[in-house]
């Protein structure tokens, strides 16, 4: 598997991988996505930023994650740990449902953490809807910390606001 920066001609592979994702969570219970978002205007944005970063195997996208600075309004609310405002947020992360479990997930959010050592930061910061159970739990086993909830769909539950320092 690599991990690499996404361009615009790999938005039809990501939107493929995120309805493949949607439809398990689905078929899951978890109730975060559907078919509304992520769509393919708001990954497009993504992608022109340059802050859309995939996960290929055998030339199929198979996972894909936002990573940049911006933070919604309500984040602010929170009292992170990092003061120093020196972070990364996670947005969409997201990985094709017949390779859960096998770590794509793990490396994606890997390679977020080196991102940070190599730009010099101190943090990621992402929230993840309260009703995902296996969100909750693999930034749990991460290591992240839960901070504090945020309300960010009208209609949904809340969304609980994770960080951790990596240096």
């Amino acid at each position: 598997m690599i991990i690499r920066k996404a361009t615009i001609a790999d938005l039809d592979g990501i939107m493929d991988m995120y309805i493949s994702c949607v439809k398990g969570m689905i078929a899951n219970g978890i109730d975060q996505w559907d078919e509304t978002y992520p769509n393919a205007e708001v990954i497009k944005e993504d992608l022109i930023a340059q802050t859309y970063f995939i996960a290929i195997e055998k030339g199929i996208i198979i996972g894909g994650i936002n990573i940049d600075q911006k933070q919604d309004p309500t984040y602010l609310a929170i009292d992170w740990q990092d003061k120093t405002n020196q972070f990364l947020v996670v947005h969409r992360l997201a990985v094709k449902a017949e390779y859960w479990k096998n770590g794509i997930g793990k490396s994606l959010m890997l390679f977020t953490e080196n991102l940070v050592i190599e730009k010099g930061l101190n943090s990621i910061r992402l929230d993840t809807y309260s009703g995902n159970p296996k969100a909750l739990e693999f930034y749990n086993k991460l290591g992240y910390t839960e901070l504090g909830t945020i309300y960010l769909k009208e209609g949904k539950n809340e969304y609980y606001c994770f960080e951790k320092i990596i240096r």
